[in-house]
């Protein structure tokens, strides 16, 4: 049960003054939390100082000021187009109050002429007189006092004002209880932090631009508290599993020895080394949990591959989860044609598998007849049964949250859990979403794989890139042609790509195919088997084909507006050329001006295809928020600790949590208390439900 003292953190917005369903609705979007605790994590990025109060004669254009001024005369607007003035004085000099699409009524009865008024915003000088356009603020005399302050400057979300938006924090803030200290008191006192309650408060309430900066004493105390909930959550979950008998599976090498001698070149030293551990994690007594890495073209797939066969050849079943139908597809080709060399048959079970083919499938999955099964999410869908799940693999981690791994893995009694990523993580990254997670790195590229030749252009090059194109095509290899990411619109996204098309369509006629997110998966899929066998020689795409897809064929890579498009995407796109015996290029068109940190990145991928400098340097130009794309599920979402600047207190949040549950593993007694309420504030109550469970 959650702690009593967090009750009123935990109430739905709905129950703070003046939030009604609509504007909860706005903050839910805005803090991605419908509970008022969401709201404390949502912490300012600017401040606008009110508390210079000079007389109208004193004041500087340009400058925010809170002015005393009397009301003397309105003027409404005469036409609908025109300004609603009113005139305000103070002995010194006459104000103009400026406001467009007023209501009178409104107006006349929050500046009542003859009455004096306090108003707060930003001056100018208009046509010699001085002049305030809508006031922040218009309060009576007695109110002064509240607005002469510094006030925090939130990020907000459309149909919310800044008014509306500050008062629900400043509610939210009201109702912070006082809680037991979490925090060893060393570390507190060494680092000069503030108790919870007070570093909320400081952090909401910046004077000096210092106080915004993530480094000061409140907001660190803040980060380090989420990622020493996290590191706790981690380690418990992680324990749990440990405990958790798994059991032995240790096949006897026959079938993957038939596979292995059936490949057309050798396993590389790396993949050697990871199959190994995979393996030797399965034949153990405890549940195997472990990350495979390896970078587009490693050879991911023929690891997995010989670690299912492994459970087969122990008279076991294995599954592979891959998260879209087009990845599972082509993983259902590669391995069916990998476990042929050993006679053992794949099946494959995804959304679009209807009827009598859906029944055979779930009827041999279930009799055992079928070992090896590839899928999309329709794998952990209760029509699904197996006859003994040993061995779960999920393909592209990070698209699937963790409850899914989990309802795969509990398919079977005990099964084994690999999962795979070609987006290397840093590891910062790795500890927070994985803890101490066993991890096998693929650090070689496949024999064979030719190296990529990426050049960076200019968009004013584009008729010569598509006279490169042409002459490409000619020579019988195929192209991509990615088009920009517009911020999260996937609406912009398939514009910009629709446009692209119509003007590549009037040189190369029907030899140009177009594929997007917003088209459903029996259209994609024809249009990407046009392209990797037959009529479609250049594929205009948004970032739909980022993961997995494998076109031998293809030779170039074109990125327009390649500025936007984070590192480690421009990595995984780069990666889907080069995959066959053609020398490849990427070419990665930009638009001027570059700012810093995209110069930075075009720099990086131009010099390096290492996948893990790569995300490391992804990770240090724009921090772990936007690392993997909004959309990604797997990674912890931090509201308050930023990892390219935090980095430091994850390792000792992550010692912290070691020591704590070594010395105290059921979490009792005083500190033992504090790190559960620690866990509920930061809503990971299934860590405290497994402590429960024991």
């Amino acid at each position: 049960m959650r702690p009593e003292i967090l009750y009123p953190l935990f109430a739905p917005l709905t129950d703070l003054k003046g939030v009604g369903k609509h504007i909860a609705a706005l903050l839910e979007k805005l803090t991605g939390s419908g509970h008022v605790a969401g709201l404390l994590w949502h912490l300012p990025t600017g401040r606008i100082d009110r508390r210079a109060s000079p007389t109208i004669a004193e004041v500087l254009p340009g400058q925010v000021a809170t002015l005393t001024v009397r009301v003397d005369r309105h003027f409404p607007a005469g036409r609908s187009r025109m300004p609603y003035k009113v005139l305000c004085s103070d002995g010194t000099g006459r104000l103009t109050l400026v406001f467009f699409n007023a209501r009178p009524d409104y107006l006349g009865s929050i500046l009542p002429e003859g009455t004096v008024r306090v108003v707060s915003g930003k001056t100018d000088v208009f046509g010699g007189e001085i002049q305030m356009t809508h006031p922040d603020h218009i309060v009576s005399e007695d109110e002064a006092a509240s607005v002469r302050v510094v006030e925090p400057v939130y990020p907000l979300t459309t149909g919310l004002t800044p008014k509306v938006a500050g008062k629900a924090i400043r509610a939210a803030l009201e109702r912070a209880p006082r809680l037991p200290e979490w925090i060893d008191g060393p570390l507190l006192q060494a680092r000069g932090w503030p108790d919870w309650r007070t570093a909320v408060a400081e952090a909401h309430a910046p004077v000096d631009e210092s106080d915004l900066d993530p480094g000061h004493p409140a907001r660190q105390r803040l980060a380090y508290d989420e990622l020493l909930a996290n590191q706790l959550a981690l380690m418990m979950v992680r324990s749990t599993m440990r405990k958790r008998a798994g059991r032995p599976v240790a096949g006897d090498g026959s079938l993957r020895r038939k596979t292995v001698a059936a490949l057309p070149f050798s396993l590389t030293a790396s993949q050697t080394r990871a199959v190994e551990e995979i393996t030797a994690d399965m034949a153990g007594e405890a549940q195997m949990l472990r990350l495979l890495q390896g970078d587009v073209g490693s050879g991911k797939t023929v690891v997995a591959a010989l670690a299912m066969l492994s459970a087969v050849e122990a008279g076991c079943q294995a599954a592979l989860m891959a998260p879209t139908e087009i990845l599972a597809r082509q993983h259902h080709a590669t391995l069916s044609r990998l476990a042929q060399a050993a006679g053992v048959p794949c099946v494959l079970l995804t959304g679009r598998e209807k009827g009598k083919a859906r029944t055979e499938a779930l009827a041999a999955l279930a009799a055992g007849e079928a070992p090896l099964v590839v899928g999309t999410h329709a794998l952990f869908q209760d029509d699904v049964a197996f006859r003994d799940l040993a061995l779960a693999v999920i393909d592209e981690q990070h698209r699937f949250g963790v409850h899914q791994r989990l309802m795969l893995a509990r398919k079977g009694r005990a099964a084994d859990v690999l999962v795979m990523t070609a987006t290397p993580i840093p590891r910062t990254l790795m500890l927070t979403a994985y803890g101490d997670m066993e991890s096998s790195k693929l650090t070689e590229r496949l024999p064979g794989r030719l190296p990529i030749d990426t050049r960076v252009l200019p968009v004013e090059r584009l008729d010569q890139v598509v006279d490169a194109v042409a002459r490409t095509i000619a020579g019988g290899a195929k192209v991509y042609w990615v088009c920009p990411l517009v911020e999260e619109s996937e609406a912009t996204d398939l514009a910009a790509a629709e446009q692209r098309f119509a003007h590549l369509q009037e040189r190369f006629g029907s030899r140009v195919g177009l594929v997007h997110g917003r088209m459903k998966g029996p259209e994609k899929d024809a249009v990407m088997a046009a392209f990797a066998t037959g009529p479609i020689d250049l594929l205009v795409a948004t970032t739909v084909i980022e993961v997995g897809v494998d076109v031998a064929d293809a030779a170039v890579m074109v990125i327009e507006h390649a500025e936007r498009f984070g590192l480690a995407q421009l990595h995984q796109l780069r990666g889907r050329v080069g995959r066959g015996e053609r020398p490849s290029t990427c070419l990665l068109l930009y638009t001027q001006p570059l700012s810093e940190s995209a110069r930075s990145r075009l720099a990086v991928i131009r010099e390096t295809e290492d996948g893990f400098r790569i995300a490391e340097e992804d990770l240090r130009l724009r921090g772990a928020g936007e690392l993997l794309g909004t959309r990604q599920s797997g990674m912890p979402d931090f509201r308050l600790a930023d990892l390219a600047v935090h980095g430091e207190l994850l390792a000792i949040a992550r010692d912290d949590a070691g020591n704590a549950l070594a010395r105290n593993p059921g979490l009792s007694g005083a500190r033992g208390d504090a790190l559960r309420t620690l866990l509920y504030l930061f809503e990971r109550d299934a860590a405290v439900r497994l402590l429960q469970s024991g």
